[in-house]
């Protein structure tokens, strides 16, 4: 039985995984990196006791999946833009000290990627690109059935290819980035931008609330469906045409809206996508309810 812990951006998930990849319990809590590293890991330890109890079983060992630069050799938090305080700190040697088990730790589009080629959509397929799309864009590629590293065991960061280099600033330095346009972050911040000047239109909405907004059809909330599909199939034909994968896997919160985006991100990979084999490409999304800990 594995501890499993995802921590991310807006949320840390925690729960109890069996070796089929069944979730048997799970928690949720607030991320509050400004509270902390210690505040954070005092919560994933209390989580995963909690989860245990209620699953009835002993964790045998535990898996850390985190958003951001991490060093899995080494078990140790790398610079994360939304883990600010943390770097430096070492989860895996922490909570092998506590609960006496071997941890590992990972990116967590990379493990996710390994799930996914383990039991999910990517089983008995040699090459698989995951991406998740939420408070920002993450990815892990599997190649010939192995993840794919870089030098020093480091993640490819493919959020950060440009995909507009007049486009909005990025945390990385660069204008146009992937993540600075495709993410749910980045669809509020248009529509809420295009929304000022009229009084008709609620403020400061999130990403899940535009695309409920669209779902009832207002005009500006599916124009910011129509420029977030047209974004996010703007990278996927970019990791098509690099990588040609088996599949393509996508997940996190956004991907609850996946219905909205799908038919636009496809229109976008048959532009683009014409000297590859992308029409023999299987496709899955993971609504949020089917994402285990992701």
């Amino acid at each position: 039985m594995i501890g499993a812990v995802d921590i991310g951006g807006t949320k840390i998930a925690v729960g109890v995984v069996d070796d089929n990849g069944k979730v048997l319990s799970r928690l949720e809590s607030p991320t509050d990196a400004a509270g902390g590293y210690a505040n954070g890991l005092a919560r994933m330890i209390d989580m995963l006791r909690r989860t245990s109890q209620d699953a009835g079983v002993e964790i045998s060992g535990i898996g850390i999946g985190s958003t951001g630069v991490v060093y899995p050799g080494s078990g140790a938090f790398g610079d994360v833009d939304l883990l600010p305080g943390w770097q430096g700190n070492n989860p895996v040697q922490d909570m092998a000290r506590e609960f006496k088990v071997k941890v590992a730790l990972e990116n967590d589009a990379d493990a996710s990627a390994l799930a996914e080629a383990g039991w999910g959509a990517g089983k008995l397929k040699s090459r698989l690109v995951y991406v998740t799309v939420g408070t920002g864009i993450g990815g892990g590629i599997i190649l010939d059935g192995l993840l794919y590293r870089g030098v020093d065991m480091a993640h490819p960061e493919i959020s950060h290819h440009v995909i507009d280099p007049s486009g909005p600033h990025c945390s990385c330095g660069y204008r146009g980035c992937w993540e600075s346009l495709a993410t749910g972050p980045a669809m509020a911040a248009w529509f809420n931008s295009n929304a000022a000047g009229d009084r008709g239109l609620p403020k400061n909405l999130s990403a899940l609330q535009i695309c409920q907004l669209a779902r009832r059809g207002e005009e500006l909330a599916i124009r910011a469906v129509e420029r977030e599909a047209y974004y996010l199939g703007l990278g996927v034909a970019n990791l098509i045409n690099l990588f040609v994968p088996d599949v393509i896997v996508l997940g996190g919160s956004v991907m609850k809206s996946a219905a909205l985006f799908l038919d636009g991100i496809r229109k976008v990979i048959r532009q683009g996508c014409r000297f590859v084999p992308y029409e023999k490409r299987s496709w899955h999304w993971l609504p949020w309810e089917r994402t285990p800990i992701s």
